[in-house]
């Protein structure tokens, strides 16, 4: 006896899917989409995959092609994954009644209005199918999520993806996930602004896990650094976590807490390869502290402002890692933020670290950069290359934009193996009086192992740095100097006898 499967003609083309997950209008949600857009296998990952999982439904044309097909396909269903798909304008509870009992892909998303009443009755009729639910991904406004989340209960056995996104504009409605949820088999969460109970059994039974993304939009969705490393400890298959708070806890109400509870034994995550965090120092410390990853391979941050960093955990986590290596460097200092980019190598297109700090004007941003890269200076000193870019800061804000020679000094003390340092046109008149020596000052103080200083950008860039360059020429460990125009070899021709680089827009003073 043939199965009917269902029909196609009401089947309607995905919408390519973004990473509406993570951004938004606020700074912090913004911030949150950087880790993302810079890593897209990554981004996949916490959003359960890029185009749509409504292209399971492949098999729905070929069922149809001619009875041996169907059989063929239904024959092989567990070896070809075949599923059943629940998706906006899907007739839920027609495609019930009349296909065979397969696994369900419930996958509805919506970012500009909530889903129809019919919709929400069927999704909700296919989450009471729990023993053939295979995926779940929810992104719509917290009016529609609540009934659909009140449905996610008991255990749900062979769940594997489970992706609900609460979105987030103009809506303040607390949500709290069910307690009673229980999922064995779950490889894959994602929650964006849920209240998760104290006693919920949604993480407690998830040991298996392989990515975990867990973002907090109100105070209500925050938890305790404790509560947190207790559901890690249970996880030892995770290779992706990301802690999002898209809200700043202030440190010393971190500090409070975590010192009046009971030390949580520190444990490994031996298969940990991303680990990505926004939200203030305290909390990464508490959390760097009790947690070794031997294998990590990325780790960004971004810390919400603040004007002093102290994040000795997060050195001795850096050091307890086998995978990282610290090539290159490159800081940008942007309108808003300062960002901290660490390379495995001169040419790799992905960082190993990032650091990003959310402030404004220059003067605060290099203090926070060299309050980091003081506190990182052990891992720092292993950069070779090193690169500071600057992006026009506002207008109204040039009396803070002259930074104490101090702070830069104290950013550069600590990449004190750097064989190349590349400078922006925005900041060569800072480094520049940065690297002048004054009385006392050795010329190998900073940066003793400097062979190739470049300045780029238009007219005598490097003037400034003449006096540097003489010091060092005569404490016998000389620095070549480039000017790099930032020109194509087309647009600025140079004379061959001056070029040193592969950039015909570079010319030299030795």
């Amino acid at each position: 006896m043939s199965h009917p499967v269902p029909s196609t003609s009401s089947l309607q083309p995905t919408e390519q899917i973004g990473q509406r997950a993570l951004t938004g209008e606020s700074e912090q949600q913004k911030y949150a989409s950087f880790f993302c857009e810079e890593d897209e296998e990554f981004g996949e990952r916490l959003i359960g995959g890029l185009g749509g999982w409504v292209r399971g439904r492949w098999w729905y044309t070929l069922a149809h092609v001619c009875q041996r097909w169907r059989n063929v396909i239904l024959g092989s269903a567990s070896y070809l994954g075949v599923s059943l798909v629940c998706t906006e304008g899907t007739p839920v509870a027609d495609m019930l009644a009349h296909s065979p009992p397969l696994p369900l892909v419930i996958d509805y998303r919506n970012v500009d209005h909530g889903i129809t009443a019919d919709d929400e009755e069927g999704a909700i009729l296919a989450l009471r199918q729990r023993d053939r639910v295979r995926r779940v991904r929810f992104e719509m406004p917290a009016t529609n999520l609540q009934e659909l989340i009140v449905a996610i209960d008991e255990e749900y056995p062979i769940l594997e993806y489970l992706v609900i996104v609460r979105l987030t504009e103009g809506d303040s409605m607390i949500l709290t996930f069910p307690e009673t949820l229980q999922v064995p088999h779950l490889r894959h969460l994602m929650l964006f602004g849920f209240t998760l109970p104290i006693g919920s059994r949604l993480l407690t039974t998830a040991v298996g896990l392989v990515t975990l993304c867990l973002v907090m939009d109100h105070p209500s969705t925050y938890f305790h650094p404790n509560t947190l490393l207790r559901w890690l400890s249970s996880m030892p298959q995770l290779e992706t976590l990301a802690i999002i708070f898209l809200f700043p806890v202030p440190n010393r109400d971190i500090e409070r807490q975590f010192s009046q509870t009971p030390i949580i034994t520190p444990f490994p995550l031996h298969n940990l390869h991303h680990f990505c965090f926004q939200g203030v120092s305290t909390y990464l410390e508490a959390l760097v502290h009790r947690i070794t990853t031997p294998r990590l391979e990325m780790l960004a941050i971004y810390f919400f402002h603040q004007l002093t960093f102290s994040v000795p955990r997060l050195l001795q986590f850096l050091n307890t890692t086998e995978n990282l290596r610290f090539e290159s460097a490159k800081f940008e200092f942007l309108r808003k933020d300062v960002y901290v980019k660490v390379y495995p190598r001169g040419e790799a297109e992905m960082y190993a670290l990032a650091l990003i700090v959310h402030c404004w004007h220059l003067d605060w941003q290099v203090s926070s950069a060299a309050q980091i890269s003081d506190a990182l200076s052990r891992i720092f000193s292993e950069v070779e290359h090193l690169t500071l870019e600057h992006k026009e800061h506002s207008l109204s804000s040039e009396e803070h934009n002259e930074v104490d020679r101090s702070e830069w000094r104290k950013l550069l003390g600590s990449f004190w193996n750097a064989k190349t340092l590349r400078i922006d046109d925005g900041l060569v008149g800072e480094l520049s009086r940065c690297l002048q020596l004054e009385d006392g000052e050795l010329p190998l103080e900073l940066l003793p192992e400097l062979e190739e200083l470049t300045c780029s950008g238009s007219g005598d860039t490097g003037d400034g740095f003449t006096s540097f360059i003489d010091a060092r020429q005569n404490a016998g460990r000389p620095v070549t100097l480039v000017r790099s125009s930032n020109q194509r070899p087309s647009e600025a021709p140079v004379e061959a006898s001056t070029v040193t680089s592969s950039e015909a827009g570079d010319d030299v003073d030795t």
